[in-house]
């Protein structure tokens, strides 16, 4: 452990060898080059697959930039939330302040493009120069009619997670402004599924074969009427915790909806998903649609995953993930394909997900919570991994030592949800670490 910075060793632990419990859900250290992003990148990813509202920068030109079409998440019909629209502030916005800048952008894209809502993100630099937004977005509300809603997410703030909160504050302005909509029997609301290649239509499909309606995914495929009705449902299901778990508990709170934490990655998961809202509506019936869609689906999938369990049987894998509910799964899934996971980790999981892998990872396992490139470069080469599991910035550092890469986080474009996606993981995993190209890598 010495080769790691000194504050960081709370936070690494490797099972049957270190005996601390994991630190985890603090600032990251200083000097660490986190892998982590900012407050504002986190509201974005959560707020951005509302396709009919219009999201709008508050801040200089790159951070909307930064922010692009940052989720593969698909819309079924409008494509507003793919425009990126910024006030672009300058020094001599910094200087004199932007809220009139601010305003004149707002009343020029609400009269151009019509929005059913409009999100405004506060960046670093409004922070810094005081612009109040929150009263512009109420000035705007007021004359236009159009519901403006500030998302206080200033980067400097905190860490991705604290950009999860502001996104779900951002949202809870509008839970409940419908009450007219009266919903099905057997309904649902889906929080922390982003439609990322389309998932959340794989999921819908599920659902509505054993009977249960989704009211609105928060956010995947999401339209402004879905959140205004969603408090309509009789039960929320959490697919990411850590980005909508606020937004889980304050509808528990304020409407008295209970909510389940579940997992649509895998075999296991996903049957345990379809089987918890089976239970939570206590019905024989619909239980009994369930467990007939999981056996069909599965007697057909073991037999197509069989092929690729037999070329990656004994292959190991390193994993590092935006949430560690997510890391579970993918650990379980691996190892229906024969593989060992030898390091796991996240940037914003909690002591609850830790303790978990630390009791389904194998001895040896390194687990790290907020980890760098230089970490986890070293931890992939002192156990042998043969591929990584991660997003963007951590597919260079696969690359560079030699190995395959799995694409697992918002930018994919692959569908990894439900049973389909399973056999797609599994294809993904084969053609990467059985690719013919790592015969002519020197990795010493």
């Amino acid at each position: 452990m010495s080769k790691y910075i000194k504050d960081r060793t709370s936070q690494i632990v490797t099972i049957g060898e270190d005996q601390h419990d994991l630190a985890c859900e603090k600032k990251s250290v200083a000097g660490s080059v986190s892998q982590r992003a900012c407050v504002f990148c986190g509201s974005r990813v959560v707020l951005y697959p509302i396709a009919d509202a219009l999201h709008l920068v508050h801040g200089p030109i790159g951070c909307a930039a930064y922010t692009w079409d940052i989720r593969g998440a698909m819309s079924s019909g409008p494509q507003l939330h793919r425009l990126s629209f910024s006030t672009d502030l300058h020094e001599k916005d910094v200087v004199f302040g932007g809220e009139k800048k601010l305003y004149s952008a707002l009343t020029e894209l609400i009269e151009s493009y019509k929005p059913e809502a409009v999100f405004i993100y506060s960046t670093c630099i409004v922070g810094v120069i005081g612009d109040d937004v929150e009263a512009v977005a109420r000035q705007l509300t007021k004359e236009t009619g159009v519901e403006v809603l500030p998302v206080m997410s200033e980067g400097f703030k905190g860490t991705k997670k604290d950009g999860y909160k502001a996104a779900c504050d951002a949202l809870m302005n509008l839970v409940g402004t419908n009450d007219d909509y009266v919903p099905p029997k057997y309904s649902i609301n889906i929080l922390g599924d982003f439609n990322l290649a389309g998932e959340l239509w794989i999921l819908a499909e599920y659902y509505k074969k054993i009977g249960v309606e989704i009211i609105a995914c928060l956010t995947g495929d999401g339209r402004v009427e879905q959140v205004r009705r969603c408090h309509k449902a009789s039960l929320n299901v959490v697919q990411c915790s850590g980005s909508m778990m606020h937004v889980a508990k304050e509808m528990k709170d304020k409407y008295d909806i209970p909510f389940k934490k579940v997992s649509y990655f895998g075999i296991e998961d996903m049957s345990d998903a379809l089987y918890e809202v089976a239970t939570h509506f206590n019905d024989p019936e619909l239980m009994a649609k369930a467990r007939a869609l999981v056996s069909e689906e599965i007697a057909e999938l073991i037999p197509a995953l069989q092929p690729y369990r037999e070329k990656l049987e004994g292959k190991k894998a390193a994993i590092y993930v935006g949430g560690a509910f997510k890391a579970i799964s993918l650990v379980k899934a691996l190892r229906l394909l024969g593989m060992q996971t030898v390091v796991v980790g996240s940037q914003t999981g909690n002591k609850d997900d830790y303790k978990l892998l630390q009791k389904i990872c194998d001895k040896g396992t390194v687990i790290v919570d907020d980890s760098n490139p230089n970490e986890l470069s070293d931890f992939v080469k002192q156990t042998g991994a043969d591929l990584f599991i991660g997003g963007v910035k951590e597919r260079p550092i696969a690359y560079k030592l030699g190995l395959g890469f799995c694409d697992h986080n918002h930018e994919r474009k692959e569908a990894l949800a439900g049973f389909v996606g399973m056999l797609n993981f599994a294809k993904e995993v084969y053609a990467s670490v059985c690719s013919p190209v790592w015969k002519f890598i020197d990795k010493k």
